[in-house]
């Protein structure tokens, strides 16, 4: 705990003053905005409890001041451990594609059979694929097919990026009968806002080769009969495939002209593709090995039963609210209609991120980080 507490202070200083100065006067200006809106508010209060108040308003901002602090000292913690990460992933990427050889193995008696076996299979085979099957979210987007494109992937990276805002995910591949690409990328734009904002994400255009495209699959149709064209007719036909992640879906430039059906639908498909993406960086990246074995899955369940009852908790809220608001609202329902009419032919699009805290959360733990990607 000595080493880590005289670190702190010189990761700490990492932050540029003028980083630390701006994060300070975020917080103030915050406060004096909210101030400005709610001053009717001190306005009505007694000259005594107005006094009090604003000796309440001081301790708050001492407070947010310790606060920016602590989110500085916490940034520079994480940013410390994210380099003691590094060596292990380099450790596991180096044994999972067969680069070094764990103590051990060498020396074991194998049969001639055995032997043969050994020297096909290097390293962890299938190690990543089996790791990403292991995950719910993630088994329902592999298709079979996809299976054997993914035998080729030899390690995930990740990195947070600052300008825009967001985070990068990078796919490495080795030489593989599929596509020509040796690296797929995958970048998600976000807003920093009182919640985190999803404003779009890009990926990479996939090299197939020729007949090798999982993404889309050919139909052959025999003519009819008495037709001159003796040949099948053909279709391609997009189809469901992992590799559709890479092609994620995009607003429109027009997206004023977006009508509430299409928005929702476009913001579902949004959500589920940063769910896809977030699950890969938070949870694939960090405990691949857990993944491969099987083991994250009782963890990953045990939260997800957590979550259930949150939000079975939340849905008795909702119903009591709703109930309540039943009966003041009665006579609100014809002016409440035409606002929806109005706004159902133009809505601006934005994907809020609401699942946990981890659009949040996930990148705010993980500190300043370097604009290249670190080994993941």
């Amino acid at each position: 705990m000595s080493d880590l507490g005289a670190s702190l202070p010189a990761a700490a200083a990492a932050l540029s003053a003028e980083a630390r100065a701006g994060l300070v006067n975020a917080l103030k200006n915050k406060l004096q905005n909210l101030a400005g809106e709610h001053s009717d508010v001190l306005e009505t209060l007694a000259p005594t409890v107005r006094k009090r108040v604003e000796v309440l308003r001081e301790i708050q901002s001492e407070h947010d001041e310790l606060e920016a602090k602590f989110f500085e000292e916490r940034a520079a913690l994480e940013a410390k451990y994210h380099k003691l990460y590094e060596p292990m992933y380099t450790k596991r990427y180096e044994i999972v594609n067969g680069i070094v050889e764990v103590d051990g193995v060498k020396g074991e008696s194998t049969t001639d059979q055995e032997e043969d076996k050994a020297k096909d299979d290097k390293g962890v085979p299938d190690f990543w694929v089996t790791a990403m099957k292991t995950n719910e979210i993630l088994a329902e987007e592999i298709s079979e097919r996809d299976e054997e494109a993914l035998k080729y992937l030899k390690d995930i990276k990740w990195c947070r990026i600052d300008n825009p805002k967001g985070f990068k995910l990078e796919f490495f591949f080795d030489p593989n009968p599929f596509f020509k690409n040796s690296v797929l990328t995958k970048t998600y734009h976000m807003i920093e806002d009182d919640e985190p904002i999803l404003e779009k994400a890009i990926g990479t255009y996939i090299e197939w080769f020729p007949g090798k495209c999982l993404t889309q699959k050919v139909l052959k149709k025999k003519p009819k009969k008495g037709s001159k064209n003796a040949k099948p007719i053909t279709k391609t036909e997009n189809c469901e495939s992992f590799f559709n992640f890479f092609n994620p879906p995009q607003v429109p430039e027009d997206e004023e002209e977006i009508d509430e059906d299409t928005a929702e639908e476009l913001q579902n498909q949004m959500e589920q593709d940063y769910d896809i993406g977030s699950t890969i960086r938070d949870k694939i990246i960090p405990h691949a090995v857990s993944w491969f074995t099987g083991e994250a899955v009782q963890g990953d369940e045990l939260e997800d039963i957590e979550d259930d009852d949150d939000d079975e908790e939340d849905d008795d809220n909702d119903e009591n609210e709703d109930e309540d608001d039943e009966e003041d609202d009665d006579g609100d329902n014809e002016d409440e209609d035409e606002e929806e009419d109005e706004g159902k032919s133009k809505k601006k699009f934005s994907v809020k991120l609401q699942k946990i805290g981890r659009a949040q959360d996930g990148e705010g733990q993980q500190g300043e980080r370097p604009p290249e990607c670190k080994q993941q």
